[in-house]
């Protein structure tokens, strides 16, 4: 079957189809053996990107303007403070004179809602580097590392350990629902994975064979591939960090509950940027199981894949 993305905007990975986003994962790692190797290309020779940055980023906006440069095209980098995003000048009037100048946008920030309407009215591909309810770039960048570390994905185990209801958990959840990866979400009652979303995955998994697990068990990580955690406190929630700590101290992945995985071939996932003694113990990111340092560069991998897809035909 013939793919073509030319022309779409990533804003979640709900919008694509499982053999879609397979072949983002393909073409990710094509572009990731390309770089090994030291080809060079300028397939974005004369285009442009337009980097909108409500958030601040190491990851993403390195990925972003590395991925774009080193092929040829110019990347700008505009935060809220540089142009009128949504303040002053209604936002469907900045989104249709972006879509006049560059060839495609980049959002970061809050709302899922400002992804939607900068792709509706700037008619241009659209990429979401994170807004507060999904991180569709992320989760790409995950499952090709566990595809790296273990083949095929269908039928392996990843577990997410903290915040069940954060955007990370969230792109995880759908992604894993659409490729038939087993997906179990451990966290406190009190932060489990919003329930539409939940309701729209399992349905998802029916399809292609995964299991979705939402419990405040530690114990589920028994036979997991991955464990996955990222910060107790999320950017913009900062004034509840008391109380998630206080939720979440339990939930701290250490060698302990690596160990409980009884995998010897587990391995540990984070997003990044991690605060260590929290979330995770440095014993366990900066040791033999962790492959955070690869899900980083792999940011960069899945988002060149994601642009090549949707800008060049």
């Amino acid at each position: 079957m013939s793919i073509s993305l030319f022309g779409r905007s990533f804003l979640t990975l709900l919008d694509y189809s499982p053999q879609e986003i397979e072949y983002l994962l393909k073409l990710s790692m094509k572009c990731k053996t390309e770089a090994k190797k030291g080809k060079k290309f300028r397939r974005f020779d004369g285009k442009t990107l337009a980097l909108l940055f409500e958030k601040r980023s190491t990851r993403t906006r390195c990925a972003f303007e590395t991925a774009f440069g080193e092929e040829g095209g110019h990347p700008v980098f505009l935060s809220s403070l540089d142009i009128h995003l949504g303040v002053k000048e209604a936002l469907e009037d900045t989104a249709r004179v972006l879509g006049r100048m560059f060839s495609a946008i980049q959002f970061r920030g809050f709302k899922q809602e400002t992804a939607e309407i900068l792709a509706k009215y700037s008619q241009v591909p659209v990429y979401n580097g994170l807004t507060d309810i999904d991180h569709p770039t992320q989760a790409l960048a995950d499952l090709l590392t566990l595809q790296e570390n273990f083949g095929a994905l269908k039928g392996r185990t990843l577990c997410y350990v903290g915040d069940g209801r954060n955007n990370v958990a969230r792109a995880l959840m759908i992604i894993c629902a659409k490729l038939g990866t087993n997906f179990t979400i451990i966290t406190p009652p009190q932060l489990n994975a919003e329930g539409e979303l939940l309701q729209k995955c399992n349905a998802l998994a029916k399809t292609s064979g995964a299991v979705i697990t939402v419990t405040p068990d530690l114990g589920a990580v028994k036979g997991a591939d991955a464990l996955y955690t990222d910060v107790w406190t999320s950017m913009g929630e900062e004034d509840q960090k008391a109380e998630r700590v206080r939720l979440l101290s339990p939930y701290q992945v250490n060698q302990k509950l690596m160990d409980m995985t009884g995998n010897s071939c587990a391995i540990f996932l984070h997003c990044l940027p991690a605060v260590k003694g929290e979330e995770v113990t440095s014993d366990v990111i900066d040791g033999p199981q962790s492959r955070a340092w690869d899900q980083a560069e792999n940011r960069k991998h899945t988002i060149k894949a994601v642009m090549l897809a949707t800008l060049i035909k």
